[in-house]
Parts: C-alpha cells; sequence; structure tokens
C-alpha cells in the first residue's frame, strides 16, 4: 500500500513510522505545519517546507487567524497556499492508498476540505492527548471534531477514554484498538539501565507547565517537603521557563533539564535511576512518559484526566492517581505514602515489569501496528 502520514515533526511519529520497517509499503510523509524533517532510519518521502505566499503579509492576517478563525480559514487561500492545496496537490501525485493523520487540531482541520474531496481514500486518525476530552468544551472546535471524525474511517486510541469521547460525538467508523502512542519500548536493551529499588534516590518530576501541563505544582509541593526529602534527589526534566526560573528564583537544590534538554534515550537511562516519577497535567490521554516510567520501574505518580490513566495504574497497587491535579497538599500526601511504604515501592515495581512486557513491549506493539494497516487494506 502507499501510505501517506500527515503530522508535524514529531519523535512520536518518528517511531511509530519505523515500525513498518519490515513491510513492503510505499511510505510517504507530509509536514502539514511546514517546519522541519523526520530523522527516520527507513526509506519515507518526505514534503516538507511546502508553504508559500500568494501575496505579502497583510496586517492584522495573525489577528484574525486568533480572534476570528472561522473567518480566516476563508481569507487564507486567498493569502497562501494552504494544506489543504498542498494535501490535494500530493494526492494526486501519489495516489495513496491510506492517509494517516496525527493529532486533531493541527493536523487533521487543515485536511478536511480536501478529504472530502477524495471519499474513497481510507482516512486513519490517531488521537493525541487532549485532542477530544479538552476541545470538546468549546463550541468552535466541537463543531470541527464532529466534522473530522464524520469523514474518518478509522480511529487510533491510546486508552479506551477517548475511543468513547468519539463515539459520543458522532465517530460511526472502526477503532483500530488501544495501541500506544509512541509505539513499543525494546524492553531487553534498557535492561541494563535499570536499577534496583533499593539503590534508587532520585524523585523525577515532569516540568511542564502551560495550558495543560502542572510541573509547578510538583515544585511547590516538593519545596515544601525538603526537610523531608533530604535523602533523595530531586530532578526536573522537560522544564518549561516558568517552572525553571521558580526553582531559580528560590534557589531549589533540585537539578533541572530544559524542554529538550534530554534524547530520549538519556531520558529512559534517568527513569531506570528513579525512585519515583510524577507527571501532573489537566487535560491528557495515556501519556508517554508515564509508559516510559513503568518500562524503566519507576514508581509513577500520575493525574488522571478522565479516567485515563487509571487504565493503567491501579491506585495504591502499581501506583498513585492525582485526583486534583491542582492541590498541592494531595501530591504532598501521595508522594509521603511512597517514600513511606517501600513494600508498595518494590511490588509496584514488580507488577509493572509484568505489565511492560505485556503490553508495552515492541515486538509486540510492532506487531499490532501492523497489523492495523492490513486490517484496513482488507476492509
Amino acid at each position: 500500500m502507499k501510505i501517506l502520514f500527515v503530522s508535524m515533526p514529531s519523535i512520536t511519529v518518528t517511531r511509530w513510522i519505523e515500525n513498518l520497517k519490515d513491510t513492503s509499503h510505499e511510505l510517504y510523509w507530509f509536514d502539514v505545519i511546514s517546519r522541519g524533517n523526520l530523522e527516520t532510519t527507513i526509506p519515507v518521502q518526505q514534503f516538507t517546507h511546502w508553504e508559500k505566499r500568494k501575496r505579502s503579509n497583510v496586517k492584522g492576517e495573525y489577528f484574525l487567524s486568533v480572534r476570528f478563525p472561522l473567518l480566516f480559514e476563508k481569507v487564507e487561500p486567498f493569502l497562501k497556499i494552504t494544506p489543504n492545496e498542498q494535501l490535494a496537490t500530493l494526492i494526486k501525485t501519489i495516489q495513496p492508498d491510506i492517509i494517516h493523520s496525527f493529532e486533531m487540531q493541527s493536523c487533521s482541520y487543515p485536511i478536511l476540505k480536501t478529504l472530502k474531496q477524495f471519499p474513497k481514500i481510507k482516512w486513519i486518525y490517531s488521537c493525541w492527548g487532549s485532542d477530544l476530552y479538552y476541545y470538546k468544551q468549546f463550541p468552535f472546535h466541537q463543531k470541527k471534531i464532529k466534522s473530522v471524525l464524520a469523514r474518518v474511517n478509522y480511529i487510533h486510541t491510546d486508552c479506551i477514554r477517548d475511543y468513547n469521547l468519539a463515539k459520543e460525538l458522532g465517530f460511526k467508523g472502526s477503532h483500530v484498538g488501544v495501541i500506544p502512542g509512541g509505539s513499543g519500548f525494546k524492553i531487553d536493551e534498557f535492561f541494563l539501565f535499570k536499577q534496583s529499588v533499593e539503590n534508587r534516590k532520585i524523585i523525577l518530576v515532569k516540568g511542564y507547565q502551560h495550558q495543560f501541563g502542572r510541573g509547578l505544582t510538583i515544585v511547590k509541593g516538593l519545596q515544601e517537603m525538603q526537610s523531608e526529602l533530604q535523602n533523595f534527589d530531586i530532578v526536573v526534566f522537560g522544564a518549561h521557563n516558568v517552572v525553571m526560573k521558580y526553582i531559580e528564583d528560590n534557589q531549589l537544590p533540585f537539578q533541572m533539564y530544559y524542554r529538550h534538554g534530554l534524547s530520549h534515550d538519556e531520558l529512559l537511562a534517568l527513569m531506570g535511576k528513579s525512585l519515583i516519577y510524577i507527571g501532573n497535567s489537566i487535560s491528557d490521554g495515556m501519556p508517554n512518559t508515564l509508559l516510559e516510567a513503568i518500562v524503566m520501574g519507576a514508581f509513577p505518580i500520575q493525574s488522571n484526566p478522565g479516567g485515563a490513566t487509571e487504565e493503567i495504574i491501579r491506585h495504591g497497587e502499581n501506583g498513585f492517581l492525582i485526583e486534583n491535579p491542582e492541590s498541592i497538599e494531595e501530591i504532598k500526601q501521595l508522594i509521603r505514602l511512597a517514600i513511606s511504604n517501600p513494600t508498595v515501592l518494590q511490588n509496584a515495581n514488580t507488577m509493572n515489569a509484568v505489565i511492560a512486557q505485556e503490553k508495552l513491549e515492541y515486538e509486540k506493539v510492532k506487531a499490532d501496528i501492523v497489523a492495523m494497516y492490513e486490517n484496513c487494506k482488507i476492509e
């Protein structure tokens, strides 16, 4: 088959595509935001840096796009080549059997018009993070989401929650299953990076602080617990500027890595030395970093927006669930509970090793991904 992937540049998309290494499919990738390339280890024909102006910038263009998006949609084709136009050109050139878009707002909205014009092309949509759970509450987005789902033939999700939401929003196509968005993990290769529970002294924090992330809430909780955590090293990774500034301004003895300060392999190795991993947000799907923590044996403390996280974490058994991501006190309580119960940490480590092997191992997930496309071909 000819498969055309539509996404923004992303390590998640790269890892996903490379699962098709041993297939005979012809692979193409359209950078829908016209920003960069994918660094893949397999042949993928890439279409990047395609965006061109039809006329020079118009004053107030950005303001119009932000404040009046529906009006801007009508104006945009007169100003520049749009993703819809570029995709139409690619379809006529490539004649793909399947188009697979990752993410809704930036990667699927912009191609809907064209895919309505080519109804025989099968469309797979991969639901990421907050695509449905967060944006469905806004009338503008809910209308757009419903329009996309009405055209999509197949939906891939990383949790059951999002498939149920898609059905509530009118999706009537096929669900290809729950598959980790970042694909699987080569567990055996990372085994050497996993230390025993008793040798781990790091509390690892995801430092996202933006529209959804609430890493600062964790940092503030740890700040108030410093006297209780003298035997632990606090490491904050993926830190946004506001988190780094807070740590610096308050002279907290925490090690920091900025937003892209660690490679994927470096992060996994760090997780293999961490006793506890904490991730906190008001909206997400199944966080890839949570799955990475489970694979690497760090005890997860994770927020649970919409019940997605509880699909893999059983509270008090293989991790703890944060029910109120804005609560410093709740996070402090869960950290105290974790560090005071070595038996819980050891049992969770054993339980998560089984979960990783059964649900997250690379070859198993790869087989699910390959089968997904084959099943779409048959239908």
